[in-house]
């Protein structure tokens, strides 16, 4: 397959060290990989892997599966699955273009960092990606039998893990290389659930003698809405929505477009209403907003001092949401919540509970509002999921819940897991933490379809991810690319 790129020899990427990972990271940014369209990825890979002279596999919904035997007298270890999602999220600034679909992210050395230039780099999770490539190619790793795995839409839907048949895999340990946090292993995750809201909605004509603004909320740093949640990051959607509430009651303010956030696990970075209001209102609205917007900046000043509201005069819209619906709409993204709903009692520091307002549509009949909620206690994703659901039914709104995904239960007397950890200590010469995530990783659906299945996740660290500040800390990646390789050297017999 080629690539049809131009490798500028002096990438300084290509220069990092472990050479072969970042070789591979490089090729996978000039693949466009949007979730549902991994299409190029997985031609890619079957490349790949044909090329190797390895066992490949393509199951019915695109997942990608790769056999490497092990390495002479290695025969006797127990077969190990390397997992990886070869999706990414896509997210750019607004003043960017960049076509998903059709154009190769841009990476460069920042410092100590790997990041991309206005979109999210994809490390979430190429870097995983790119490792078990330089593993599959290389010939003098220790290694025992080998299963890459390399699922598709993880995302958006987990639609890869999903579609996996029971009899795909046949390893009974299972790396999962989709973490974030070098020094970190991970063995429990949350589930999560989908809540979308359909709310219909009337317009009327623009009355007479009004002028138009847009009211624009940016400058924040958005996130994952699992592993960011909790640091109090503002999301523009409801600070949206409280500047058009707080204006709505004081003056007669008529919207006509509200349109924020993006993603379902991105946590909603910008948003933009269009509204009219009476010129004789002006000065009075302006200094309203003013005060409004420095106590909202004033609230994220230690934990989102980005954040900037600006307005700019536009064209009058040909209609605007009747006031029922506009004071509707308004009560009902105030009243939904968002953030953290629960701590873990039993892990320090873990979220239990969550919910995030993910974006929020205006079509010609109603507004899409999309949620989703994430916890480590099936009940109580259900709970969060009833409660978002009900704040909009007593809205007059359509509500759906998606199917979901499981958890992952922690299971601290992993046999993978004292391998994970022995062979952190022997490299490092100290304990790695051991921690559940509030982020979904696939371990729980994978780990439904197959009972039993040992698990660890471990990665590089990854900053920023699902947003256009993603990035990944270089030094980490050489640590992770010496750790997972003394596990692999370290697995017992079968």
């Amino acid at each position: 397959m080629s690539l049809n790129k131009t490798i500028n020899m002096e990438n300084a990427i290509l220069n990092l060290h472990p050479r072969r990972i970042w070789h591979y990271f490089d090729e996978i940014c000039q693949i466009p990989r949007p979730s549902k369209k991994e299409e190029k990825i997985i031609s890619y890979l079957v490349e790949f892997g044909r090329k190797h002279g390895l066992e490949t596999i393509v199951d019915d919904i695109g997942n990608v599966l790769i056999r490497k035997p092990a390495i002479p007298g290695k025969e006797h270890l127990k077969t190990v699955v390397l997992q990886n999602h070869i999706d990414m999220v896509c997210e750019k600034n607004s003043d960017v273009k960049h076509d998903f679909e059709k154009d190769a992210i841009q990476p460069r050395v920042e410092g100590e960092w790997v990041k991309a230039t206005g979109t999210t780099l994809g490390a979430d999770n190429g870097i995983g990606v790119a490792a078990v490539l330089a593993i599959l190619e290389n010939r003098e790793i220790i290694h025992g039998p080998l299963e890459c795995l390399f699922t598709v839409d993880e995302e958006t839907g987990l639609t890869g893990a999903f579609g996996l048949k029971e009899d795909f895999l046949r390893g009974r340990i299972l790396l999962n290389l989709d973490s974030e946090d070098e020094g970190e292993i991970f063995i429990g995750c949350a589930g999560g659930k989908d809540t979308s809201i359909l709310l219909a909605v009337t317009w009327d004509p623009v009355p007479s003698g009004l002028e138009a603004l847009s009211i624009e909320v940016s400058g924040l740093s958005g996130g994952h809405s699992g592993d960011d949640i909790h640091k109090g990051r503002g999301n523009s959607n409801k600070i949206l929505n409280r500047v058009l509430w707080t204006l709505s009651q004081k003056f007669e303010v008529r919207i006509a477009s509200f349109t924020g956030g993006n993603l379902r696990n991105a946590i909603a970075r910008e948003a933009q209403a269009e509204v009219v209001i009476s010129p004789s209102d002006k000065t009075a609205f302006d200094s309203v907003l003013k005060s409004l917007s420095a106590d909202i900046r004033n609230e994220l000043q230690h934990t989102d001092a980005g954040l900037e509201i600006r307005t700019q005069p536009i064209d009058l819209p040909a209609k605007v949401l009747s006031r029922d619906s506009t004071n509707t709409l308004l009560n009902a993204l105030y009243a939904c919540p968002h953030g953290v709903i629960s701590m873990s009692p039993v892990i320090p520091g873990l979220v239990e509970t969550s919910t995030n307002l993910a974006s929020v549509r205006t079509n010609p009949d109603h507004i899409l509002i999309t949620t989703s909620q994430r916890s480590s206690i099936e009940s109580a994703k259900v709970d969060i999921a009833n409660m978002v659901g009900n704040t909009f039914r007593l809205a007059g709104a359509k509500v759906e819940h998606g199917n979901g995904y499981p958890g992952w239960t922690p299971n601290p007397h992993s046999e993978i897991l004292e391998i994970t950890r022995k062979a952190y200590v022997k490299l490092f010469g100290k304990e790695p933490a051991v921690k559940a995530i509030h982020a979904g990783l696939e371990c729980g659906l994978i780990g439904e379809k197959y009972p039993g299945i040992d698990m660890v996740s471990f990665g590089p660290t990854i900053r920023g991810a699902h947003s256009p500040d993603e990035r990944i800390e270089i030094s980490t990646v050489q640590k992770f690319w010496d750790h997972l390789l003394e596990i692999l050297r370290t697995i017992p017999s079968a």
